[in-house]
């Protein structure tokens, strides 16, 4: 123990602060670098999380005891990467996420036994637009989506009955196209009894009506409906030919615009058309009449009512006249045609295609880019190629024109591109080596910066200020310090004045000494000329 404590007083207090500094500040490095590189790594279990979905995941981890982090205000919720797959089951299991909406979980509940009809015909709606906002939104470019239905209780002694309708509110990745509206219009009307597409209104969360949800038959819808065909044959022709040019002046370097002309007015026309050689006995009617007039001047006898009584009399006395006729009634049918043609608006009256395609870079013989124009021989078969594309059909009057220019940006160069590495990374593992490289990094400079500095210091040792001596009354060398004031008589005095004296010259005849010799350094011939005159000169 005494050992160690002279050990201690010989080390000092400046020494001890900056061992126990240096102990400290490794510690702390040491112990973060560890942490970070043995703690878990994070990624996100679920994103886009409704509040109400993260309050029911987060109380779901914490009774389980699972490490977890919160970001973006709750909607990003992230876990240990090994666990990922099983929490996510284990979530499932209870429903969860559910989406910010309430399915036919709802139904799950005890406390529904003594509820009324009415709360079970809400609860009823409520499932039906959870489980329809929760199928909507598992379309790609669909973020989520809100349903309303209104559905209209069936009435005793109603004669009209109203049909039922809905509003869909979706909020989206990017735009959606008409087909997909349509899909979602569709999806809905089928899970619905009685409802159609066309009573569907779809609005996005920007506002934007996508989908008016009234009868087609309104000429503002209809004309709606007709700008939105001309969309989309034109967005439907500039992506097939697009297509098709991409694989042969490569991606990106063809522009190509659709202009279709579309007839907008519906015509129906109906056309009946008779065969005259084309008869047909339809009915035949035949009719016979005869008739016979008997004049007889003699009275009424029992022998003149008896049956061929006039046969039998000599004929005297009276006139006979008999007459006969027939007719006879053919009806033919003629062959008839009707022909009834309904013409619905949107038929193609003209197409006008504009396709503009850039040229040829090539490398020249000093390896650098060049551009050269397509030939006349390439743009007639780009545009044989567009005119197959589009249907071309020239006696409607449809054009095709195919320009060469230069694009103001040329097309990256992958002449120079170097083959993949064999180790490919994800983001996820940069981002893991640039952690690790910083922490390195942070490491390295308090090494550099404060640790060695520190033991530098620890182990240098001390030095002491050199002392001015002075001659003591008993004629021992001291230090000024170590002489008291009072104790110095006159002669002292004067020796220390005379050793001040001394020192001063001492520190002049040395400061002369320094500059000789640096002359002597900088000009080392002239000062060895000097020498050699001083010896050659006589004693």
């Amino acid at each position: 123990m005494n050992g160690l404590i002279e050990f201690v007083k010989a080390l000092g207090p400046t020494r001890i602060a900056a061992m126990g500094a240096v102990a400290a500040i490794l510690v702390g490095v040491f112990a973060f670098i560890i942490f970070r590189v043995t703690a878990p790594q994070m990624t996100p279990i679920y994103t886009e999380l409704t509040l109400e979905d993260s309050g029911a995941i987060v109380s779901q981890l914490e009774s389980q005891n699972i490490q977890y982090e919160l970001r973006n205000d709750g909607a990003t919720i992230l876990v240990p990467q090994d666990r990922v797959a099983r929490l996510r089951m284990l979530l499932a299991e209870d429903g969860l996420p559910t989406g910010g909406s309430i399915g036919y979980e709802i139904f799950d509940r005890s406390d529904t036994l003594g509820a009324t009809s009415f709360v079970q015909n809400i609860n009823k709606l409520r499932a039906l637009e959870g489980e329809m906002a929760r199928t909507i939104t598992s379309i790609n470019r669909i973020q989520a989506a809100r349903v309303h239905l209104v559905i209209p209780e069936r009435q005793l002694f109603q004669r009209d009955k109203r049909p039922p309708s809905a509003s869909i509110v979706l909020k989206v990745r990017g735009s959606l196209g008409p087909s997909e509206i349509r899909a979602v219009q569709h999806l809905v009307a089928t899970a619905v009894d009685g409802l159609v597409p066309e009573r569907v209104s779809v609005v996005d969360e920007a506002g934007r009506l996508l989908a008016s949800g009234v009868d087609s038959s309104d000429d503002g819808v209809l004309s709606s409906a007709l700008q939105d065909r001309v969309t989309g044959i034109e967005s439907r022709l500039r992506n097939q030919i697009e297509e098709i040019l991409g694989s042969v002046v490569g991606p990106g370097r063809a522009r190509v615009r659709v202009a279709a002309e579309v007839d907008h007015n519906r015509i129906t026309e109906t056309t009946e058309t008779y065969d005259p050689e084309g008869q047909v006995v339809r009915s035949t009617q035949a009719k016979e009449e005869a008739s016979t007039r008997v004049s007889n001047q003699n009275q009424v006898t029992v022998g003149n009512e008896i049956p061929n009584a006039q046969q039998n009399a000599d004929g005297a006395g009276g006139d006979q006249d008999s007459s006969s006729s027939s007719e006879e009634i053919v009806n033919y049918e003629i062959s008839k045609a009707t022909r009834t043609e309904i013409v619905e608006a949107g038929q193609i009256r003209k197409l006008s295609v504009a396709v503009l395609v850039d040229g040829v870079y090539e490398p020249d013989e000093n390896g650098e880019i060049v551009y050269s124009p397509r030939t006349q021989e390439t743009l007639d078969r780009i545009a044989l190629l567009v005119r197959s594309a589009i249907g071309f059909d020239a006696t409607r009057g449809d054009s095709v024109e195919v320009v060469n220019l230069q694009f103001a940006l040329p097309p990256q160069s992958d002449f120079d591109a170097q083959e993949p590495g064999l180790f490919e990374f994800t983001n996820a593992d940069i981002l893991r080596f640039a952690e690790l490289g910083v922490l390195l990094l942070i490491s390295l400079l308090l090494l550099l910066f404060v640790v060695r500095p520190l033991l530098r210091r620890i182990v240098t040792p001390e030095e002491q200020a050199p002392q001015d001596l002075v001659i003591a009354p008993d004629g021992t060398l001291m230090s000024e310090t170590e002489v008291p004031a009072d104790e110095l008589d006159e002669e002292d005095q004067f020796r220390i004045e005379w050793l001040e004296e001394a020192k001063a010259e001492g520190a002049l005849q040395a400061s002369s000494i320094n500059k000789v010799g640096e002359m002597i350094t900088e000009y080392p011939t002239e000062a060895v000329t000097i020498v050699r005159g001083w010896l050659d000169q006589a004693a």
